[in-house]
């Protein structure tokens, strides 16, 4: 089982959240400073029919959401936490992307030198803001959708965007890898683990993730000493992408990226975790 209540240190939360969003403003740069950046924009990504232009201009927005929204006022939403997050964060995706189709056709339709200027400016706000005292409180609270969240878990969530989208775009580049922050990956590994022991509690299976997590999870048989009799085994970003649906359990497993041992250990009944 997870944790009744996994935290996460603020102060290295922002720290992660800086050098991912820092390593995502370089990478789009130097996307847009190449010859073939048209080609590039244009080019198909993973995520249904968006191109690099859509899913760039998506994670500006999601980047620029906490210095946008500083000082909106509190309406009242029931409180949300990060695993309610993971769960509920499928049912807004329509509202997504036809945000990120109007900003791809507005703020970020122009040429790749534009682009490349509007992202900047939201990645530095989210930096800038980060470095400024009102971010430093975990306890204030911030309004979204699916409600109210301590801005210690929204960031946290920031960082689940800066990851998956960081590797949606090395995916769509061809890029063999991405410089990513350690700690952000670590963050977002265990959360989407906690999340799926949360869909699927129980404790028959061990889903070991090194180096960042291990959890119990699915109903059946608990074992209290020794080897498990089901456990499944991958690295961090296969596993981001199982959690997340970007690769299927049956590919992943015919690739050798998850070793499944156990009657139980079959898990693509429960994934994807978060939509």
């Amino acid at each position: 089982m997870p944790p009744k209540s996994r935290t996460y240190q603020p102060q290295k939360v922002r720290a992660a959240l800086v050098a991912q969003t820092a390593a995502l403003r370089d990478a789009v740069h130097g996307l847009c400073a190449r010859p073939d950046a048209v080609e590039l924009l244009a080019r198909p990504t993973r995520l249904g029919e968006w191109t690099v232009r859509e899913l760039i201009a998506h994670t500006a927005v999601q980047l620029d959401w906490v210095p946008a929204h500083f000082d909106d006022p509190l309406e009242g939403r029931p409180p949300l936490d990060l695993l309610r997050w993971v769960a509920g964060v499928g049912t807004v995706a329509p509202l997504l992307d036809e945000q990120a189709r109007e900003k791809a056709a507005g703020e970020f339709g122009g040429d790749p030198a534009s682009v490349s200027a509007a992202f900047q400016r939201a990645a530095s706000g989210l930096i800038a803001a980060l470095a400024r005292n009102e971010a430093a409180d975990p306890e204030r609270r911030f309004e979204i959708r699916l409600g109210s969240m301590l801005l210690s878990d929204l960031l946290v969530t920031r960082l689940v965007e800066a990851v998956v989208h960081a590797d949606d775009l090395a995916a769509a580049l061809g890029l063999a890898a991405f410089p990513h922050d350690r700690q952000a990956v670590a963050a977002v590994t265990r959360l989407l683990a906690d999340a799926f022991a949360d869909r699927a509690p129980g404790g028959a299976v061990e889903l070991r993730i090194p180096p960042y997590a291990v959890v119990q999870a699915v109903e059946g048989p608990r074992h209290t000493r020794g080897t498990p009799p089901n456990v499944v085994e991958t690295d961090p970003f296969t596993w981001i992408r199982l959690a997340t649906g970007r690769t299927d359990w049956a590919s992943a497993v015919d690739a050798d990226r998850v070793s499944a041992s156990g009657e139980r250990s079959d898990l693509r009944a429960y994934l994807p975790v978060l939509g």
